[in-house]
């Protein structure tokens, strides 16, 4: 029955959490998803708003991932580092 499915739809806006969370030391940012950390913790009592005006900065913060450390390449960095 399609009319149940309607009923558990909802309108929320997604997290753009994708599973990389390191907080970069001097953005104070997560290199993930860009959020603060203040973002992080407040999302899930964000009105819709909120979250639309977190995912409307998003974009301009996206400079900081070209700073990641993260992942495969990363590890091999620190290896190297330390080696």
């Amino acid at each position: 029955m399609s009319a149940g499915k309607d009923i558990w739809q909802r309108e929320d806006v997604a997290s753009p959490c994708i599973n990389i969370c390191v907080i970069h030391p001097q953005a104070r940012l997560c290199t993930g998803c860009l959020r603060s950390i203040d973002e992080i913790t407040r999302w899930s009592q964000m009105s819709q708003e909120e979250r639309r005006a977190v995912m409307s900065e998003l974009p301009a913060r996206g400079p900081l991932k070209a700073t990641r450390k993260g992942g495969r390449s990363g590890r091999l960095r620190r290896q190297s580092d330390l080696d």
